[in-house]
């Protein structure tokens, strides 16, 4: 993804990006176990231009799910995704934390 945005209001981002002309997704985490990077309720806003902002997790899983994030605003799908990795291979693919999560997501309308 070509730009990063950081923000503590996604749906404010989410309306600007929207009034620009831009297509978004939005990453929800919606359940986690364990220890997990980022708690339940966080979002990650993904655009087809490849702007994002928010955290759902960081390491793989946040590039992993813009990806998802661009294949749902192609196709209007929704798309619940559970990730997660044993503690011992937790730093090598980006979960620092080990534990577990549950993203859904959505295409914004």
């Amino acid at each position: 993804m070509r730009d990063r945005v950081v923000s503590e209001d996604i749906l404010s981002t989410a309306a600007e990006w929207r009034r620009a002309g831009e297509t978004l997704a939005l990453a929800t985490v919606v359940e986690t176990w364990g220890s997990s990077p980022r708690p339940a309720g966080s979002m990650l806003l993904v655009s087809k231009s490849g702007k994002l902002a928010g955290s759902v997790s960081g390491g793989c899983i946040e590039g992993a799910v813009a990806q998802i994030g661009q294949r749902v605003m192609e196709t209007g799908a929704p798309e619940l995704h559970d990730f997660g990795i044993s503690d011992e291979r937790a730093w090598e693919v980006g979960l620092a934390c080990g534990g577990k999560l549950k993203v859904f997501v959505e295409k914004l309308a």
